[in-house]
This record gives C-alpha cells, sequence and structure tokens, in this order.
C-alpha cells in the first residue's frame, strides 16, 4: 500500500493525479486552499482518502503539512499541484505579487517541508508541477514563468542536496504545456492542448519510473527544444 500527499488537489492536474492514484489503490490526503471540492473525491474511497484545508501562501501551512505527515506515519510521495497563472501584460502588481507569493514562497515553503519530513522518515518521492514556461522568460506572463523555472531550479538543487546528504528522496519535474484545466481562462484559444485525464495519467507513470524530468507530451518535448536554441536576439523579438 503506497501513501500521498496531494498538495492542489481541488482542481485541475492535482485533482486528476489523486483520482488516478486512488483508483489505484493508494491512501492519499488531499490539500487544497478550498476543502469543499475535496469531499466528493473522499466519498469514492472514505477509507483511503482523508482530506486538509491548506493554503500554501499562509505562515503556518508548512507546519501544517508536516502534521500531515506524522498522521499518515509514513508517506511515500508529495505530490505538488498548487500553483497560479495568469498572463499579465500590463504587469498589474496585484496579479504578479500573487503569483509571485504562491508559486515562489508557497513552493519554497511547502517543498522544503516535505524535504525535512522525508529526511527524517529516511526516503520518499517528491514530484512537483512546474512547466514548459520555465524554459524561456514568456513576455505576456513575465512572473509565471520566472517563478516555474525557479521552481525547476529548485527542485534540481534539491536533488543535489539530497543526494551530497546520502538521503533516498527521489524528485520528479513535471513540465506540462497547455493543459485543459480551469488555470486556462479560455482553454481552447491555446495551442496544442492536453486533455487534464490523459497527463494525469502520464504523470503517475512517470512518478511511479522515478524520472527526474518529464515534459509533456511529445509535441511540447519538440517545442522547448527549439526554444532553448533560439539565440536572445531572436527570442526577444519574438510577438507572444
Amino acid at each position: 500500500m503506497n501513501q500521498a500527499i496531494i498538495m492542489g488537489a481541488s482542481s485541475g492536474i492535482g485533482r486528476e493525479v489523486a483520482r488516478v492514484l486512488i483508483e489505484k489503490g493508494w491512501t492519499v490526503t488531499l490539500a487544497a486552499r478550498r476543502q469543499e471540492p475535496l469531499e466528493a473525491l473522499r466519498a469514492v474511497a472514505p477509507g483511503r482518502v482523508s482530506v486538509a484545508r491548506i493554503d500554501v501562501t499562509d505562515a503556518e501551512a508548512p507546519a501544517r503539512l508536516e502534521q500531515l505527515f506524522e498522521t499518515m506515519g509514513h508517506v511515500d510521495l508529495y505530490f505538488h499541484a498548487s500553483g497560479i497563472g495568469k498572463q499579465n501584460r500590463e504587469l498589474e502588481a496585484a496579479i504578479e505579487t500573487d503569483t509571485m507569493m504562491t508559486n515562489g514562497v508557497g513552493f519554497v515553503g511547502m517543498v522544503s517541508a516535505a524535504y525535512r519530513c522525508f529526511a527524517r522518515q529516511g526516503e520518499g518521492h517528491i514530484a512537483c508541477i512546474t512547466s514548459v514556461a520555465g524554459t524561456k522568460g514568456l513576455g505576456p506572463a513575465a512572473v509565471y514563468s520566472a517563478t516555474k523555472a525557479m521552481q525547476s531550479v529548485y527542485l534540481q538543487a534539491l536533488e543535489q542536496l539530497a543526494y551530497g546528504q546520502g538521503l533516498r528522496i527521489g524528485f520528479t519535474d513535471i513540465r506540462p504545456g497547455f493543459v485543459d484545466t480551469p488555470l486556462l481562462t479560455n482553454p481552447r484559444g491555446y495551442p496544442m492542448l492536453l486533455d487534464a485525464a490523459v497527463v494525469a495519467r502520464t504523470i503517475v507513470k512517470a512518478v511511479t519510473r522515478r524520472r527526474h524530468v518529464v515534459v509533456i507530451d511529445w509535441r511540447w518535448r519538440l517545442f522547448t527544444a527549439l526554444w532553448r536554441r533560439l539565440p536572445r536576439r531572436l527570442w526577444r523579438r519574438l510577438r507572444l
């Protein structure tokens, strides 16, 4: 029996991954800022599913996560899907700040707390939803792409830290393209749109195989490979 904590399980990719793990017989604790949407998932398997209200931007959120680890006794997977992102061409201060608090401060607080718990436990796996948007700085979504790049680098740094400390902690950096979730205000207006349920099954397979970095799907792997090779003088001229 495997046990997992899913942060950001109320909607989108987090919710779909929760469905897959529950179907596969995992014992899961679902956490999110909004607790009500989690109850429907708990009803599917009440003996194996518990819920908790955690807002990753709250100062006490890391401590709440550590309490969940203690309550579960042993955790095999911490899955972080909590995040926000909007296009913000006008650089409205509130949007930039909210995104930084959730994707930056909140992300680091929760992932570092999970790392400490796994270090005490002796083993574990941390998997996080980042984004292909972290490949290059995207003008229409500057703070979003910047925070996603930070998340990928942070996971890479923690992987090195764990290895140096002799800890059996695995990491999976999951980088989807556009996924049909509530995060997108007009999903059909986005190219190469991915189905959330299909993405979730791909993610669970990758995590089970302990992949280090996963770009979903092959079209986005090709696209991001081209992005990386574009010189700065050409990239800044692109109209996105």
